[in-house]
């Protein structure tokens, strides 16, 4: 009898790593590929109860301050960290223990993540992931590539997902073209993108536009050089 149960539980383990094994070799296949191909479509998306609205614009076309403003209103030290903000999580935990929500953690490369690959909420299996897949990320991805994905995949309002198809659903153009002001009104719209039009602002959420307009000329022009290059 003991052998028996020895065997059925070595067998179990053995199916168990042979699947867990399949598994991240085809996640690593998917990131190899999305490295250079434009994903077609997100987790968040595929969830989506809106009609989804998306087009891919390349991080090159795209005017400087563009991916300023979205640095500057969600993940300042981007250029700086791996993936995860550990401080910031520390914090987050802290608060998440004494009653509160976990938030306030993510960095742009978990955002990423989050985006293309998990699920809406704040518990902390998804957090984990979310972290693990981020510190991927850097490593496969690389910041320019992250920073890419994350503007063509972030969700600006009910449906629309991507700076391109958020300028043209707002300002009636191509991401191309967009102010600094655009820009950074449209950064303000992501921490609550289905309650938030960047045209019809709370006198609050304008003067997070302003915080935002400062921050960007407080980081310079050039904070973002050295990945974008």
């Amino acid at each position: 009898m003991i052998t028996h149960k020895r065997g059925f539980f070595g067998w179990a383990w053995f199916v168990l790593w042979r699947f867990v094994l399949a598994m991240v070799l085809l996640l690593l296949a998917l990131l190899l590929t999305l490295r250079f191909v434009p994903p077609p479509t997100s987790a968040f998306m595929l969830q989506s109860p809106y009609p989804v609205s998306q087009q891919w614009i390349s991080i090159a076309e795209l005017p400087a301050h563009v991916s300023l403003a979205m640095v500057a209103s969600e993940d300042q030290r981007f250029p700086e960290h791996f993936g995860v903000d550990f401080a910031a999580i520390s914090k987050a935990l802290e608060q998440y223990d004494d009653g509160g929500s976990l938030r306030g953690a993510s960095t742009i490369s978990q955002q990423t993540a989050k985006n293309l690959l998990l699920w809406p909420g704040q518990s902390l299996v998804r957090k984990g992931l979310e972290a693990g897949l981020a510190l991927s990320l850097e490593l496969i991805w690389g910041k320019k590539r992250i920073l890419e994905v994350y503007v063509n995949l972030a969700e600006f309002g009910k449906g629309i997902y991507g700076v391109e198809a958020a300028s043209q659903h707002y300002f009636g153009k191509s991401a191309r073209q967009l102010t600094v002001n655009e820009a950074a009104r449209l950064a303000v719209l992501l921490p609550g993108p289905r309650s938030r039009d960047p045209r019809q602002l709370t006198p609050y959420l304008q003067q997070r536009v302003a915080w935002i307009e400062r921050q960007m000329q407080q980081l310079g022009a050039g904070h973002l050089n050295l990945i974008l290059i």
